[in-house]
């Protein structure tokens, strides 16, 4: 079996389980078997998250920009040494082939990096005054501690966007990762802990959706929210944050039509659109959702996307040509019991 552990909170600066001891399964999608347990934060943990969210950034918000980029840059290279550890347990948990997980995580090192860098640029301005002797200056300052919640079928690559952003410009922030998906993103958490981000700006809770995001939305030590999900319930969470005068950002579902027109390169055309169609079982959020495609050319395209699904084997997960994966697992179906062994022969295991 892989090394795949049960996943605990982590809150000011410490890995544990909730105050209350209660957990949720982890289900590996190929079998159905249980794998480990993620602990259940309820609201006295979410307390103690707000209390370390508010205290850590008193400190990191003193951090200069300088020193919070060499602190990530550091987090970067220490989540690239342990890339193929980490691929294989999202691989075990969301189902992905190994493949698309490893990108996965060697492109949220860059995501650190490029975040850290950006940091160090977030320059004010200067406003002409309208009169002599004035000068009017723009200083940007952190927002305060924020509220993050990211889906499970990027685990790494959403959660390391709202990490960096925040950590970037001096905001400590709550992190309430999926409860499906838990063992990758806390492998991320503990990248930039062990890279030297002081207790209390970084916590990792999981448990009910709606529970949490009420609660921190609401609190008022909470300044800002940030949430990639559903369009219903992105609706939901800006109402909670307007009604309460939060900064919010959203990536809500997408929609994403295909226009083919009859100049196009039907063959290149129809390749790339079946592997953007089978990508991660279509579990993405610019997969395709309709095609609309010229009269001429309809017939051609039809057929030579009918080829390439015909020829998509379950549980490749690379295809040798293109170098790419070319399908993941359905969520919570049988299947790519090839990857998940793949897995676990990375891992050592």
């Amino acid at each position: 079996m892989i090394n795949y552990q049960d996943t605990s909170l982590f809150i000011d600066g410490l890995w544990g389980p909730s105050l209350s001891g209660r957990t949720l399964p982890v289900v590996n999608p190929a079998n159905h078997q249980t794998i480990g347990q993620v602990a259940y934060a309820e609201k006295a943990d979410l307390d103690r998250a707000l209390e370390a969210a508010e205290k850590g950034f008193k400190v990191w918000r003193k951090v200069s920009a300088f020193d919070r980029c060499k602190i990530m840059r550091k987090a970067a290279e220490l989540f690239r040494q342990r890339a193929d550890t980490i691929a294989a347990l999202m691989t075990y948990e969301q189902g992905k082939p190994l493949i698309e997980a490893r990108l996965e995580v060697l492109a949220g090192a860059d995501i650190i990096e490029w975040f850290a860098e950006e940091g160090r640029r977030a320059y004010g301005r200067v406003i002409p005054a309208r009169a002599e002797g004035i000068y009017q200056l723009v200083v940007k300052e952190p927002v305060g501690p924020v509220a993050a919640f990211t889906p499970w079928n990027f685990p790494i690559n959403q959660a390391v966007r709202k990490l960096s952003a925040a950590l970037s410009t001096g905001c400590s922030i709550i992190l309430k990762a999926p409860e499906e998906t838990p063992a990758s993103p806390a492998e991320l958490v503990r990248a930039f802990v062990d890279a030297g981000v002081p207790a209390g700006v970084i916590n990792l809770v999981y448990g009910n959706p709606a529970d949490i995001s009420s609660y921190l939305i609401a609190h008022p030590i909470i300044r800002k929210m940030s949430f990639t999900g559903s369009t219903a319930v992105g609706k939901l969470l800006a109402e909670m944050a307007g009604k309460h005068m939060k900064r919010a950002t959203m990536e809500l579902g997408g929609h994403a039509p295909v226009i083919i027109f009859d100049d196009a390169d039907i063959e290149l055309a129809a390749k790339t659109m079946s592997f953007m169609k089978f990508r991660n079982a279509g579990q993405v959020c610019v997969s395709p959702t309709r095609f609309l495609v010229q009269e001429n050319v309809y017939q051609q395209f039809v057929t030579q996307f009918v080829d390439h699904a015909k020829a998509t084997k379950v549980g490749d997960g690379f295809d040798k040509d293109t170098k790419m994966a070319t399908l993941a697992n359905p969520r919570r179906q049988s299947a790519m019991i090839a990857n998940v062994e793949d897995a676990k022969k990375m891992a050592g295991k």
